[in-house]
């Protein structure tokens, strides 16, 4: 398809130097499992690396001891029009990170942090679209979380409800193509019958996914408008996008995956600033 642009993006990512698995809060953590922490850095550095070829702006949050998550930057929080929606984590394994994300922010002049009452995963279950917020949940967030984003941010959200706990995050189940044509890939088992049935009427286009790519991790994936970085085995996807004018470019965060989280999980967009 002709008239893809990448447009410039500025990126939020957190080292993975604290990184390990040592409990277990989705299916795809294994304790028994060892974490190669220098390959996990090297696969961090190598997407931070692509980004910033590409011509992104990546900037770095500080990753603090006893908080194994936080390379999941995505799920800090959720950053659209300048405005920025904390996170509240449902597990406490996980709950520190929620202030450390809106420090960052708030070190840095933003006015409009909101912290909140609900729980909520950032863009873990929050998907930015030209028209929508899509949101997540079943697992994570709370349904009455998408309220309290609409609110803040005045932006329709629309309910989706995960029933896979393999994709326990909207992330791991739908990723956004272009955020200005309401461009999205998904995997239709991960969702609800009426869930499915929203996304087909909102999204009659969409690139769906088969239950092999979705189970690489291929819908964590990042677009900038024209380059989409997935995970290198999500091979089924490569073809289809090539296919719609994206260009995609595949990327190793195998030791990664052993958390549950790949391209996307390890990236928050901040927009509209």
């Amino acid at each position: 398809m002709p008239g893809r642009r990448a447009i410039p993006r500025r990126y939020l990512m957190c080292p993975p130097a604290h990184f390990e698995v040592t409990y277990s809060i989705n299916p795809w953590m294994d304790p028994a499992k060892p974490v190669d922490v220098p390959l996990a850095l090297a696969q961090w550095e190598d997407l931070r690396d692509r980004y910033r070829s590409l011509g992104h702006r990546v900037d770095e949050l500080e990753p603090l001891p006893g908080l194994p998550d936080m390379v999941f930057a995505a799920n800090g929080t959720t950053v659209l029009d300048g405005r920025v929606l904390g996170a509240r984590f449902a597990h406490p394994q996980r709950t520190a990170e929620a202030a450390a994300h809106l420090d960052w922010f708030r070190e840095r002049g933003y006015a409009a942090v909101h912290e909140p009452v609900h729980i909520n995963e950032g863009e873990g279950d929050f998907a930015v679209t030209a028209s929508y917020l899509l949101a997540g949940r079943g697992f994570r967030s709370s349904p009455l979380s998408h309220a309290e984003a609409q609110e803040f941010f005045g932006r329709p959200v629309i309910g989706l409800d995960l029933v896979d706990p393999r994709y326990y995050h909207l992330d791991t189940a739908l990723a956004v193509l272009d955020d200005e044509a309401d461009e999205v890939m998904y995997y239709p088992e991960a969702f609800s019958p009426g869930s499915r049935a929203v996304l087909e009427r909102l999204f009659p286009d969409a690139l769906i996914a088969t239950e092999p790519d979705a189970a690489a991790f291929g819908l964590n994936a990042v677009s900038d408008g024209l380059h989409v970085l997935l995970p290198q085995a999500a091979v089924g996807l490569f073809e289809p996008l090539r296919a719609r004018g994206f260009e995609p470019v595949g990327m190793d965060l195998s030791e990664l995956l052993k958390g549950g989280g790949s391209v996307k999980c390890c990236t928050s967009e901040l927009r509209g600033e």
